[in-house]
């Protein structure tokens, strides 16, 4: 019974050595993203996935395509998908545009979370494990519910990247919440600073009674900053943003922005590296979708995050 025991404890041993010996070794995982190059938001992305992997003793890759071209994108996913990695984290910028990649990814037995763009309904029909993202309409319905408090009844939504559907998702939910349509008040700006300055003070100068602006994030927030400050408008109309940066902190600070929607992209780029490590090792997952947004910055709770901006928030 002696000699048995023995055995039993030296084979649990060492079917542990061989356990942590594949965990030591580190698994590979390939975050996609959407984003072009210029786009500094991803910033707080790549932090977390860089102290996630750190933390879980793996190895993320990030790639996207420079121009933000998703087609480009379609074919990095495929890419990444050959490489045979342990997990691919991606975003649904474009669901009818990535729906054959991804799908032949899931079939070829590798593990997909997908992040940040599309819906919860979208992740599931691609078979996904997950999604970890913000609820774009909603976020952008309850941008307008405070906007309509306020009195707003019409505005001008700034979509500095119009091919994404989760942009104009965001401008719709605006739009439906204080009663405006939201072909007529959204614009294509572009990603070109100058050009976003341009096209918001002309289209200021033909709807002069426009009561709000809403800006998508930093890309094209800081242009219509400028713009209002050349105009004159600075803090005399209505204006909320998505995301956040040092200058949309301290334009928030000053009453000229009325608030930021925090998505938190540090959770959408930590979390899906840690549990795809754990589902890697051990084969456990947590159950449903993960919202990590919208949260709402303003004047009240800005000293709390303003030094985190770029970084973790």
């Amino acid at each position: 019974m002696k000699k048995l025991l023995t055995i039993l404890v030296a084979a649990a041993m060492g079917l542990g050595a061989l356990t942590g010996t594949a965990a030591a070794d580190g698994e590979r995982f390939v975050l996609i993203s959407h984003a072009p190059d210029s786009d500094s938001w991803w910033n707080t992305i790549k932090n977390a996935i860089k102290i996630a992997s750190k933390q879980m003793d793996v190895t993320v890759e990030y790639r996207n395509p420079p121009t933000g071209d998703l087609a480009d994108m379609a074919r990095i996913v495929e890419q990444a998908a050959a490489s045979g990695p342990d997990g691919i984290i991606v975003t649904i910028a474009d669901y009818d545009v990535l729906k054959g990649p991804i799908t032949s990814a899931v079939d070829q037995g590798i593990p997909v979370i997908t992040i940040n763009s599309g819906t919860a309904e979208q992740s599931e029909k691609l078979g996904a494990l997950m999604h970890v993202g913000q609820p774009e309409y909603t976020a952008g319905f309850e941008a307008g519910k405070r906007a309509k408090k306020a009195g707003v009844k019409s505005f001008l939504c700034v979509n500095h990247y119009i091919t994404n559907p989760a942009s104009v998702e965001r401008c719709k939910g605006f739009a439906d919440a204080i009663g405006a349509d939201v072909k007529s008040s959204m614009i294509d700006s572009g990603q070109d600073p100058a050009e976003i300055k341009n096209k918001v003070l002309a289209y200021l100068t033909a709807h002069p009674d426009t009561g709000a602006i809403l800006t998508l994030g930093p890309t094209s927030a800081h242009p219509t900053l400028s713009a209002l400050d050349q105009a004159g408008l600075k803090g005399q109309i209505y204006f909320g943003t998505f995301d956040l940066s040092q200058q949309i902190a301290a334009a928030i600070k000053d009453g000229t922005i009325a608030f930021a929607i925090d998505q938190q992209p540090f959770l959408q780029g930590y979390l899906p590296v840690v549990i795809l490590t754990n589902y890697a090792r051990y084969g456990v997952l947590p159950s449903g979708n993960i919202n990590s947004g919208p949260g709402f910055i303003t004047k009240d709770n800005i000293a709390l995050v303003e030094k985190y901006a770029g970084v973790y928030r």
